[in-house]
């Protein structure tokens, strides 16, 4: 009965070992592609996908309606174009850098990080400690 107990602790204390080896990424059955990591991803690409095409959009817009209202045909809606793609490509590169702390999505992400950084020291902490409970409860029984 004492055997069959010691065999289940150190099976457990593996289990443990190998989980806090392989990280929270391959916890809970979920291949590695799936999960919050791949979502933010592709919400980060779609995001950045929408304000480029919003961006060029909106400058095509205001150089069109200033050269109807101006009658300068394409010159406005050419110049504002350009405006557009330039404005598009600083709010992606905001993005990328994580810049856009003003929108709050940066601190979002930054405390998301932190939040799973002290996720995973507890874990190993408590790992640690569980080990070392083990080993003594051992070292205690059999001397």
């Amino acid at each position: 009965m004492a055997d069959e107990r010691e065999r289940r602790s150190a099976l457990d204390d593996l289990e443990q070992r190998i989980r806090a080896a392989r990280g929270p990424e391959h916890t809970g059955g979920k291949e590695s592609g799936d999960g919050p990591a791949r979502g933010s991803g592709m919400g980060l690409g779609m995001r950045i996908s929408v304000e480029m095409v919003v961006t060029v959009a909106v400058g095509a817009g205001i150089g069109y309606l200033l050269d109807a209202w101006l009658g300068t045909a394409p010159l406005l809606m050419i110049v504002f174009l350009f405006l557009g793609a330039a404005a598009g490509v600083s709010n992606v590169y905001r993005v990328v850098q994580g810049l856009d702390e003003g929108v709050g999505l940066g601190r979002a992400i930054e405390a998301k990080r932190r939040q799973e950084a002290a996720e995973a020291e507890a874990r190993t902490a408590q790992t640690g400690a569980l080990s070392s409970r083990e080993r003594d409860d051992d070292r205690s029984g059999s001397g």
